[in-house]
């Protein structure tokens, strides 16, 4: 009896073991991803058609995903902050944003820095921006890669814009970036920052007359109701970091790590191609809905190119960083 007592205790333990083992192979970790942005746009379509199923393919149910999209958990620099401390796991920033964290980052809000996308592609994901990558451990955040939300475009009530003379007492909504609002102020009008939140309402009592978006953006914000022309200026490209919370992607076990690197691999490259199809159709449906499209001339656009680099030495004194400022102007030359 004493023998079937302890072989059956035996049998017990080694059962709370194995259920034991089982528990800790099948931890899941949760990881919540934000955006302002609305489930309409191609980050929130990307996310749900390449990141999301190849997370659930590879990582065996142990990575569950939760999006709050359409600023549900606020505006950018908050969902960024909650990244530095592991209450979000993914934000999709700008480097605007970031700049609030790192000054370092204004450098890639300089006007007319990337001369088309292709370069922007090959800069943001060779040297450039793996120094920039290289900034970001220090705040407790990652980036698992640069995708976009395309050229900025200026919007406003007042007339087309074609030269740097046509902006000249505008009052324009900016983003919270010295070096935005620096070319703007060298431009003529009259930057104001302001949160994404309050923007609409802005436009619509005239509290400022004019906003700088991408197009897509312009239309999923339906500024189209409050502003009657879009102008073309491209005056700067916008990449999107996949900013990631260093608290929560360290607690990963390395094959998670691995595997959430490669889903961020992929989506970066489904969402470029997918921004460059809706830009086509926003400024479509931009126009179908009564807005008055209008491209600048390469000696049109010169003019304004002219003036953003002029921002060169005022970006030194902000930054503090001629090496890396250097390096910058280097790369883009060479590209």
């Amino acid at each position: 009896m004493i023998k079937r007592v302890a072989i059956f205790s035996v049998a017990a333990i080694l059962l709370c073991l194995v259920a034991n083992v089982g528990i800790a192979v099948e931890e899941q970790y949760v990881l919540k991803i934000g955006s302002i942005t609305p489930e309409t746009h191609p980050y929130y379509l990307t996310f749900k058609d390449v990141f999301v199923p190849y997370i659930e393919e590879h990582a065996g149910g142990r990575i569950k995903i939760e999006f709050y999209f359409n600023s549900e958990l606020g505006g950018d620099r908050e969902m960024v902050e909650m990244c530095q401390y592991g209450a979000l796991g993914m934000d999709c920033a700008t480097p605007s944003t970031i700049t609030g964290f790192d000054k370092r980052f204004q450098v890639m809000g300089l006007p007319y820095l990337f001369k088309d996308k292709e370069t922007a592609y090959r800069l943001l994901d060779g040297e450039l921006g793996s120094t920039f990558n290289s900034f970001l451990p220090k705040i407790n955040l990652y980036n698992l890669g640069y995708f976009e939300n395309g050229f900025r475009h200026v919007t406003n009530n007042r007339k087309p814009i074609y030269t740097p003379e046509d902006m000249k007492g505008l009052k324009i909504r900016t983003q919270e970036n010295p070096i935005h609002i620096a070319f703007f102020r060298a431009v003529g009008a009259n930057p104001t920052p302001m949160n994404w939140g309050e923007l609409y309402t802005a436009l619509q009592q005239g509290t400022v007359d004019a906003q700088e978006n991408p197009l897509v953006l312009i239309e999923e914000a339906r500024f189209y109701e409050v502003q009657k022309y879009v102008s073309l200026t491209g005056h700067v490209y916008e990449p999107t970091m996949l900013v990631t919370s260093k608290a929560w992607f360290d607690k990963l076990p390395e094959d998670l790590q691995e595997i959430v690197k490669e889903a961020s691999r992929r989506f970066c490259e489904a969402e470029r191609r997918l921004i460059s199809e809706e830009e086509k159709v926003a400024r479509a449906n931009l126009e179908e809905k009564g807005m008055k499209c209008n491209e600048l001339t390469p000696e049109q656009i010169d003019a304004f190119v002219k003036i953003g680099a002029k921002l060169y030495d005022d970006i030194r004194k902000i930054v503090g960083d001629d090496e890396l400022i250097d390096n910058v102007i280097q790369w883009t030359a060479d590209n």
